[in-house]
């Protein structure tokens, strides 16, 4: 471990840098998402096991920032807004690697499809991950911004990736009521859309911890019904 930081100047060049590396999992992680998702639509076997495979990336680097956090609340005892803000990027990093873990786990369905080809058209799921993505990055752009409006903005458009899941369970069930034989195609589909309704649960996480860090206060505005 390192000594003390000497001056304010080196203490806040330590905090961007680990805001920086915060950016750079949240980038890896929607990259995974997004080929993901492309890989399950063109049924991709070769990309979807990368994106498996590169999860291992996703989780190394949420391990490198919380060290590089825990290393930095020993060293600098940091109290007040600092703290604040070392906790929040401590917290969004463990979030942001569950994210990952959700890319995984559709990588890991499309590997269960094989050749079999999806029991509907892909239209909603890659909708949800294109609104999924989006609150990823606009969470951090507020926590970049210590914008609480804006973080507030990603916390409400959760509701419509809830209005679509709750439309693919809904399709996906007639499927399976009116012919048994497609419960096992109709599950795939319905695994996929319920880690991308889970991963815009943690973009509204995220979120939270933007607000945390600018009021101090901790703020749960959206309750996940699942």
């Amino acid at each position: 471990m390192q000594g003390p930081i000497s001056t304010r100047a080196e203490f806040d060049a330590e905090l961007t840098n680990l805001q920086n590396q915060l950016l750079n999992l949240g980038s890896m992680v929607e990259k995974a998402v997004t080929r993901a998702v492309d890989a399950l639509k063109s049924r991709d076997l070769a990309a979807s096991e990368k994106v498996v495979k590169d999860d291992d990336e996703i989780d190394q680097k949420r391990f490198e920032i919380e060290e590089h956090c825990i290393e930095l609340i020993a060293r600098q005892q940091p109290i007040a807004g600092d703290l604040r803000q070392i906790i929040a990027i401590l917290h969004i990093a463990v979030e942001l690697e569950r994210m990952g873990d959700y890319a995984e786990g559709i990588g890991r369905i499309s590997m269960l499809m094989g050749d079999e080809q999806p029991l509907k058209a892909l239209i909603d799921i890659p909708r949800m991950a294109l609104l999924a993505t989006g609150m990823l990055r606009r969470s951090l752009d507020a926590l970049v911004k210590r914008d609480i409006e804006a973080a507030k903005e990603v916390c409400s458009a959760d509701d419509e990736i809830d209005a679509i899941y709750d439309q693919v369970y809904r399709e996906l069930l007639v499927f399976m009521i009116e012919d048994p034989a497609t419960i096992r195609r109709a599950t795939y589909l319905l695994w996929a859309a319920h880690d991308l309704e889970r991963l815009a649960d943690r973009a509204t996480n995220v979120a939270e911890r933007v607000i945390y860090l600018v009021t101090g206060k901790l703020t749960e505005i959206n309750v996940s019904k699942y």
